[in-house]
């Protein structure tokens, strides 16, 4: 069953920013996992929910995804952006 590693962004350093974005396809590449979403136009349906910038990966399962954020190379791009964005992030299975 895929699982889905969703994340929302709020950038405080466009610059170093960058450098996180730069890191983290090979890491997702590397577990298997693809972008569904990277940013993009967002509207709040219900709730008081104000995402920033919603990014949305899609892994084979719920263990590859768990493999993608303890990678090496996820590691590398999470210290990269320890100062650039407040993320919340999870991992969800999907159907």
């Amino acid at each position: 069953m895929p699982a889905y590693v969703i994340a929302d962004v709020r950038i405080t350093d466009s610059v170093a920013y960058e450098r996180y974005k730069a890191l983290t396809p090979n890491a997702i590449a590397k577990n298997g996992g693809r972008f569904l979403s990277r940013g993009g136009q967002t509207e709040v349906l219900e709730g008081g929910w104000q995402p920033g910038r919603v990014v949305i990966l899609e892994f084979s399962d719920y263990a590859a995804a768990k493999a993608f954020y303890d990678s090496p190379e996820y590691r590398e791009a999470r210290e990269a952006r320890k100062d650039a964005a407040d993320f919340k992030m999870i991992v969800v299975d999907g159907l």
